[in-house]
């Protein structure tokens, strides 16, 4: 059974995103008030998706997500969950890949003192990600419990922590207007506002952001299977510690957010490669980009878990655990994954579109829709408040993923190339 800071750790890791690098990109659409509106929101609107999860399976003591989707609407309803779970931790495995990709590269880069990419084999990110995926990620992937990851977990957790600390500490030895790396013209004209503070803004890119801190709180599929492995496990306790885990990830999300914002305002893209403008042979920054591609090659392990047991759930059920379909799952899983960051140059649009269906399904849609249907109508008539309040929330996941779909093909149309966050 998972100790009590094991689980806590495995909850901040499972919550925690590669889109905190993006943070301050999309703080600087709306401003600092309008972000902390909505971030706000979105946390609060997490700890009850995860209330509504563990209150339904409280009640048939279930403790799977696709075992609530069986209970709830049958095969069709487990096959559903289990091919959306798969879907979104396969974008979000991909995701820390893709950093590992274009960050590890840089990493060496600034080792070896250049300012430039070479050919060299050791500076290709395709096989780097591969060196990586087989060292690191599958020995950690083939453990047969997440307790056994309690450990990386905190480490990778400590890793973010100094990512803060760094984005902190940068905004008060970087100066606006940016001194980019190899460009010091005196001639330059910056306008006035490309320093000023905004509050409260809404620009064509707006609309971005709310996908953004979405994909940044979903932890959902990781949920209940750390529930299953918990010592002494309630749902009361269960609830308080993940509500400390979102709070928690609330406040590195915020201040990460604005000492980025607050840094490079309007500049503000992707964090590190931002940094990198300034001067790519900063050591602290090496150390940041050190710690972020280790938080996040210690998270894949944590991410595939579900993805596998979702799997076995859809392909093997009511099957004994066999070490060889344990290790065979992983191997395929890390293969596909790899080839996926591989073969894909820009996975943007494919991100988007996973994003967009899967993200408010597991936060707000199957949540609500398990709840109405799992708790008895004995207990809870269609007409009583929390089925009222869950329906409700069912409602608004429907409404997100439509409105995030209109922005993404509204965005293809436009041509425009905007970045995105990803989980």
């Amino acid at each position: 059974p998972l100790k009590l800071e094991q689980f806590q750790s495995f909850c901040f890791n499972a919550i925690m995103g590669s889109g905190i690098l993006g943070l301050s990109y999309a703080m600087s659409n709306t401003g600092i008030v309008l972000f902390l509106i909505l971030l706000t929101c979105i946390a609060c609107l997490s700890c009850y998706s995860i209330h509504l999860l563990l209150r339904s399976a409280g009640v048939v003591g279930i403790r799977a997500y696709e075992q609530l989707g069986l209970r709830a609407f049958g095969h069709p309803g487990k096959i559903l969950a289990a091919v959306i779970i798969t879907l979104h931790n396969i974008g979000a495995m991909s995701s820390y890949l893709f950093i590992v990709k274009y960050e590890l590269p840089l990493v060496i880069q600034t080792f070896l003192g250049q300012t430039s990419s070479s050919d060299d084999w050791f500076m290709n990110g395709n096989y780097l990600i591969i060196i990586v995926s087989v060292c690191i990620i599958l020995p950690l992937a083939l453990m047969k419990h997440l307790g056994y990851l309690g450990y990386t977990s905190g480490f990778s957790l400590s890793c973010m922590v100094f990512f803060l600390s760094a984005v902190i500490y940068k905004r008060f030895n970087i100066t606006c207007p940016l001194d980019t790396f190899g460009n010091h013209s005196v001639d330059t004209v910056v306008p006035d506002e490309a320093c000023t503070t905004k509050y409260f803004t809404v620009n064509q890119e707006t609309a971005y952001t709310i996908p953004i801190l979405a994909f940044a709180f979903v932890c959902h599929p990781e949920v209940l299977p750390i529930y299953t492995e918990l010592s002494n496990p309630t749902k009361r306790r269960m609830q308080s510690i993940g509500n400390v885990s979102v709070l928690g990830m609330f406040i590195m999300y915020f201040f990460t957010a604005t000492f980025g914002y607050l840094t490079f305002y309007g500049e503000s893209t992707e964090l590190l490669h931002t940094y990198s403008m300034v001067d790519p042979l900063d050591t602290l920054i090496l150390c940041v980009r050190l710690a972020v591609l280790v938080a996040v090659t210690l998270t894949v392990p944590v991410v595939l878990f579900p993805i596998r047991r979702a799997l076995q759930q859809l392909l093997f059920p009511g099957k004994p655990f066999h070490w060889l379909r344990h290790i065979t799952i992983a191997v395929t899983l890390l293969f596909a994954v790899n080839l996926l960051v591989i073969l894909v140059p820009n996975i943007r649009d494919i991100f988007g579109i996973s994003g967009a269906t899967t993200a408010p399904s597991l936060i707000f849609i199957l949540p609500g829709l398990f709840y109405i249907r799992i708790i008895p109508s004995d207990q809870e008539p269609m007409s009583s408040r929390p089925k009222i309040q869950a329906a409700c929330f069912a409602a608004l996941g429907f409404i997100f993923m439509t409105m995030s779909l209109t922005f993404i093909v509204l965005d293809w149309i436009s041509g425009e190339n905007r970045s995105l966050g990803g989980h």
